[in-house]
């Protein structure tokens, strides 16, 4: 069996055209077809569509417009988006489980996924949360959710409980998010950009209902509420704000931090992320390199070692560790908080403004740089480090397992900004002219 299968696949949706007289109906059955490997699938959506309003290029129909039945686009238009999220989900579960499918694996398997198998059994009084339940269950065992992923959806879950717990598909119209959206904001408190997510996690749950047959309402697919926004900051540290916390020298009194300090420096020159600095074992570590695959993509990525990230290894190379493990690493939430007393002692404190916005409300608030330090600075500072070097950003795309340049984006626009500011150095020079 082969692991880890990219399986190249094309979707094409279309109206299925029917004979009549010498020409074709006004409208005709939608069709999905699916091929891969040399197979073809075709599935029928359930809907019809009107031949004259049937746009090709992007596979919909178009806006504003309705079939012979008095469906809308919107409808139809939901239910193919939702059709697309299952096929994937097929096609995802057989990637992992390193399966080539044939046709038939593929329809039972969307079957199943969208509920069209005849179940004679199948409950109807569970509720929208039963539904969440089942929801989180299939998709976590397709997409191998990690905990933390599953921590989120419980939360989904929970907020949408406290704001209604007889919460039904129906009451999720226009009105009804816009009410849910005014409860993450005035009840909970969230930022606008904490509740842009949410309605994210919300409306896979709900497409997935779509695609099932439980959730009718379909105001969802176009809910956009303006929320505004304002960039993420990149919270990182310079090259020498990271050679004070490296060579900062710690008492005997302070091991707890010293060690906490290593490990944090180990990941600002590897680009680790803690689940894998966290998962480290001896038997990742070569002489001039580590590999590993990583937890939260399952990558496989080779990462040569520099003098720092040597030297943290050599220090801790005679010390035993629970399950072979190459460095001291303690709970992600204890290293942020110790994190944040280590950036103080060492004198991090460059005033950072982190501005974001609650409904219309901007807020800007002040910190210290200390205070927003965490596990994934590390990260963060080698990659603007490396940029910053000069370092091509598809040679540290190979060392951070990035397969996006879009996620690389943010960072090298701070390389570039630095570059600016580096540059006007020379202006700063003044001309001596020898006589």
């Amino acid at each position: 069996m082969v692991a880890n299968l990219n399986i190249k696949r094309s979707y094409l949706f279309f109206p299925d055209k029917e004979k009549e007289g010498d020409g074709y109906k006004p409208d005709a059955k939608l069709r999905l077809r699916v091929r891969w490997s040399g197979h073809k699938v075709d599935f029928n959506v359930g809907y019809r569509v009107k031949l004259s309003q049937w746009d090709t290029p992007t596979q919909r129909c178009r806006v504003k417009t309705t079939n012979l039945q008095k469906q809308s686009a919107t409808l139809i238009n939901g239910v193919i988006q939702a059709f697309e999220t299952t096929i994937d989900s097929v096609f995802t579960s057989f990637e992992l489980e390193g399966i080539s499918p044939t046709p038939d694996q593929v329809r039972a398997k969307f079957n199943l996924l969208s509920g069209r198998t005849n179940n004679t059994e199948v409950q109807t009084d569970k509720t929208l949360f039963d539904y969440f339940d089942d929801f989180t269950r299939e998709m976590g065992n397709i997409n191998s959710w990690t905990s933390a992923t599953y921590a989120k959806f419980a939360a989904v879950r929970h907020h949408l409980e406290t704001f209604n717990a007889s919460l039904q598909f129906a009451d999720l119209t226009e009105f009804g998010l816009t009410q849910y959206v005014n409860y993450l904001r005035e009840v909970k408190g969230m930022r606008n950009t904490t509740i842009t997510k949410q309605l994210g996690f919300l409306k896979w749950f709900l497409r997935w209902a779509t695609t099932k047959g439980y959730c009718q309402t379909l105001d969802y697919i176009n809910f956009k509420p303006k929320l505004k926004t304002s960039e993420k900051k990149i919270i990182f540290l310079d090259w020498p704000e990271l050679m004070t916390v490296y060579n900062y020298p710690f008492t005997d009194k302070q091991k707890t931090l010293e060690r906490v300090r290593d490990v944090f420096c180990f990941c600002c020159f590897t680009s680790l992320r803690y689940s894998d600095v966290a998962n480290l074992k001896r038997s990742d570590v070569f002489d001039s390199y580590i590999s590993l695959t990583t937890i939260k993509t399952a990558d496989s990525i080779k990462i040569e070692l520099n003098k720092y990230s040597r030297a943290i290894l050599d220090k801790y190379a005679d010390q035993q560790y629970p399950g072979n493990l190459a460095l001291p690493v303690i709970s992600n939430q204890k290293m942020n908080d110790y994190l944040k007393e280590v950036g103080k002692i060492c004198g991090i404190d460059q005033a950072v403004t982190i501005t974001y916005y609650r409904g219309n409300e901007r807020i800007d608030e002040v910190y210290p740089k200390y205070e927003l330090l965490g596990t994934h600075a590390g990260r963060r500072t080698f990659i603007c480090n490396a940029l910053m070097m000069g370092i091509a950003p598809q040679v540290v795309m190979k060392w951070t397992g990035h397969s996006d340049y879009k996620a690389m984006k943010p960072y090298i626009d701070i390389a570039d900004s630095a570059k600016v500011e580096a540059m006007k150095l020379f202006d700063e020079k003044t001309i001596t002219v020898s006589k």
